[in-house]
């Protein structure tokens, strides 16, 4: 069969049609039903008018729909890709025009924001609406409505060079479309994800059979805490098990809660968990330290990517899960450049990751770093994605040719030490890492001095024990205003996600910027703790 996951989703519903695939509560639905409802779902796409080549958008909180719609829109040569469900009205309807979506998938409690920013996207023509109790938006199809009206989309000869897309927002800038190419993305999961159940790679022709053989805690029974939106919840907690044909569990609240995660995983006996670093494990760490007891014996792998997860929250999980391995990835929208693997016999250091195959370290003119150089340079992965979408300057400037192979450097620094680790530095820009949200300081701070009390502001991130970082500013008020913190805060939340918005914020005479006008952040960053340190008034945001 060619290297496409719709054509082996497909196969593989075929051999093990009985076998739970994906669970959320009470939902629970088996690959028969994956196939079947992907299948109607796709024949509701194309009798609108969405084919090959149309992107698929997913505005969708976890759940099966989420991996439903991803599966219809690969089943026709679509290209699905990915909304933040946090985004305001103005946010989504940029992405809706800068992807030329045709379609959006969305959860009915988002009507609000659907309504305004469908208005701005003339190339949408079909509107799935997910009922979770919310409103409704005029115009769009029920989605249930949509599978049960629908013939099945008839299976279909595919290309491995069929993309997807991921939107991303880097290290500056407007979210980007990152372009991925779905067989080399699949054909690396069949390289990675049997040796987890202790076996080689294998074939993309062998894995229906390879799959309906295995038993037991050998299926990848999968548990994504991040959202799906994100890269980490869709490539890593979610695509690995249907590839194998595993099973993927679904938290059922939406809001991230330790103890509902650690008695989901008891419940459905998951053995491989999701995170995004310390924001999650450690909570996670908390919980079983002060309620140990549950059967968690057949935890096999906890994997994580996008935030700092610390060594000594590794080794205090793997007390609890001695049998389990951990699992930290270095990587981005753009690829994954290494890994660390720890557990209880072999516990690693914060930030030291095994380079991929073929990764190499660069300086910003592209020279090579050698190992024990003890020189900072970029991390630059071979291949990775195809660029991202009609944006020429920042695919140029993203994906370069080093002495004739070509490279994907998503800007992490980092230095190579004499035995070839990576030791990560992070990126090398303003860009802040908030429990895996990144957020853009120049974005915030625009919104920001838009307020008419607002004289000037920047925004930087600042260490937080739980998040990596936090958002914080420093403002200055126009002349003769004493307009509080919190009514500025409360205008920028009309255009802001919540998480872009500080959470501490000093006010001050003058905001330091460079005799030529720039931001001078260091000097905002001394402002700040010099506040905070000596008890002057800080405006904090719960």
């Amino acid at each position: 069969m060619e290297l496409h996951p719709a054509t082996l989703w497909e196969a593989i519903s075929d051999v093990v049609p009985t076998r739970p695939v994906q669970v959320q509560g009470a939902v629970r639905w088996t690959w028969r039903d994956f196939d079947e409802r992907a299948g109607r779902l796709a024949g509701a796409l194309l009798a609108h008018g969405v084919g090959a080549g149309s992107k698929v958008g997913e505005l969708l909180y976890n759940g099966p729909e989420f991996m439903e719609g991803y599966f219809a829109a690969l089943k026709i040569r679509a290209v699905p890709f990915n909304v933040n469900y946090r985004y305001t009205a103005e946010e989504i309807a940029y992405l809706l025009e800068n992807a030329d979506a045709s379609a959006l998938i969305y959860h009915s409690s988002l009507a609000g924001v659907v309504t305004e920013a469908a208005g701005r996207a003339p190339s949408l023509k079909l509107l799935l609406e997910v009922d979770d109790g919310g409103g409704h938006v005029d115009g769009s199809i029920a989605y249930e409505d949509a599978i049960a009206g629908a013939e099945p989309a008839p299976r279909i000869v595919r290309s491995p060079d069929d993309v997807s897309m991921i939107y991303t927002g880097g290290t500056t800038g407007m979210p980007k479309g990152v372009v991925v190419k779905v067989g080399p993305a699949l054909e690396n999961l069949l390289e990675t994800v049997p040796p987890l159940a202790g076996h080689g790679p294998v074939a993309v022709d062998d894995m229906p059979a390879f799959a309906a053989a295995l038993e037991g805690n050998d299926v990848l029974v999968s548990l994504p805490a991040p959202p799906l939106m994100h890269n980490t919840g869709l490539a890593i907690g979610a695509t690995p098990s249907l590839a194998s044909g595993g099973t993927i569990v679904y938290l059922p609240g939406r809001k991230f809660d330790a103890a509902e995660l650690w008695d989901t995983v008891a419940a459905e006996h998951v053995n491989a968990i999701t995170v995004v670093g310390d924001p999650f494990a450690r909570p996670m760490l908390q919980e079983l330290d002060a309620h140990p007891g549950r059967d968690l014996g057949h935890v096999r792998v906890i994997a994580s990517s996008g935030a700092m997860f610390s060594s000594e929250v590794k080794t205090g999980l793997l007390g609890h899960l001695p049998g389990a391995m951990i699992l930290d990835i270095i990587g981005a929208s753009e690829g994954a450049m290494g890994v660390s693997i720890a557990t209880a016999a072999a516990p690693v250091d914060t930030g030291r990751f095994q380079p991929g195959p073929g990764v190499i370290v660069v300086t910003e003119d592209g020279r090579r770093v050698e190992p024990g150089a003890d020189e900072p340079g970029l991390v630059a992965l071979p291949g990775g994605a195809e660029g991202y979408y009609k944006d020429d300057a920042k695919t140029a400037a993203t994906f370069k040719v080093i002495d004739g192979v070509r490279y994907t450097i998503p800007g992490d620094f980092a230095t190579i030490d004499a035995d070839g680790m990576l030791t990560l530095l992070g990126r090398g820009s303003s860009c802040i890492n908030t429990a895996g949200e990144k957020v853009y300081p120049e974005e915030v701070e625009e919104v920001l001095k838009a307020h008419p009390a607002v004289e000037d502001a920047l925004v930087f991130g600042v260490p937080d024990e739980r998040f990596g970082e936090r958002v914080a500013a420093v403002l200055s008020r126009v002349s003769g205003t004493d307009e509080p913190v919190e009514s500025v805060l409360a205008t920028a939340r009309q255009r802001l996600a919540a998480y872009k918005l500080p959470r501490d914020v000093v006010v001050v005479d003058e905001v330091p910027r460079t005799q030529v006008g720039k931001p001078d952040y260091p000097t905002a960053r001394e402002l700040f703790a010099a506040a905070t340190a000596g008890g002057d008034e800080v405006a904090r945001r719960s």
